[in-house]
């Protein structure tokens, strides 16, 4: 299996390059703003959990959205590979993937950050917060909660995989077709690595 963590702010792409992405290399795309849209629309008991935090600009808890996030990998354990959008979002989340996955004799194959500058990304969700219905798209303090809290949890996973070999950091501005061949680039030569 080929496993990446598709890394990046809210608004830096990661969905949008997803779904090139998983056609292209036949991933099954796992992304946990998915997930969590999919339990809050349908009200069930993760959902209602869920809410309490989104609606505060806050993360999940890592119990929480790693329970979520294993159920789904096991619903896909004869695929080519998964592609994580969203997870892990902090060091304790990227731990508990890496045991589950060395469970099912698999791991994180490579990291990949969508970088972009934080005043262009503001604007992107704040764009797309007109159209998208989601109240944390249209609130620019929300936005800049979920930046505190991404650089205060989230920028540390970046040294975690370093220190395995496995970060990449991709140009995350320009075109969609722009950014979707600078990850391509990446992933091909990690195909290379994992079948060589």
């Amino acid at each position: 299996m080929i496993n990446i963590v598709l890394f990046g702010k809210p608004g830096a792409g990661k969905g949008t390059q997803a779904e090139f992405l998983k056609e292209k290399y036949k991933l099954i795309h796992i992304s946990t703003g998915d997930v969590f849209r999919f339990n809050l629309k349908n009200n069930t008991e993760l959902g209602k959990q869920v809410r309490v935090y989104m609606d505060a600009g806050d993360l999940v808890p890592d119990e929480l959205t790693t329970k979520m996030l294993i159920d789904e990998v096991n619903k896909n354990l004869d695929s080519n590979g998964i592609l994580f959008d969203g997870y892990p979002r902090t060091i304790s989340q990227a731990q508990a993937l890496d045991e589950y996955l060395e469970t099912i004799n698999s791991a994180v194959t490579a990291t990949v950050a969508l970088e972009a500058d934080d005043e262009i990304l503001i604007q992107r969700l704040l764009e797309r917060g007109k159209t998208s219905g989601r109240p944390d798209d249209q609130d620019e303090d929300k936005i800049r909660n979920r930046y505190q809290e991404y650089n205060e949890k989230t920028a540390p996973l970046m040294d975690f995989y370093k220190s395995q070999g496995k970060f990449y950091a991709v140009n995350g501005i320009g075109t969609i077709e722009e950014i979707t061949e600078r990850l391509s680039l990446v992933i091909d030569e990690l195909e290379v690595k994992v079948k060589g």
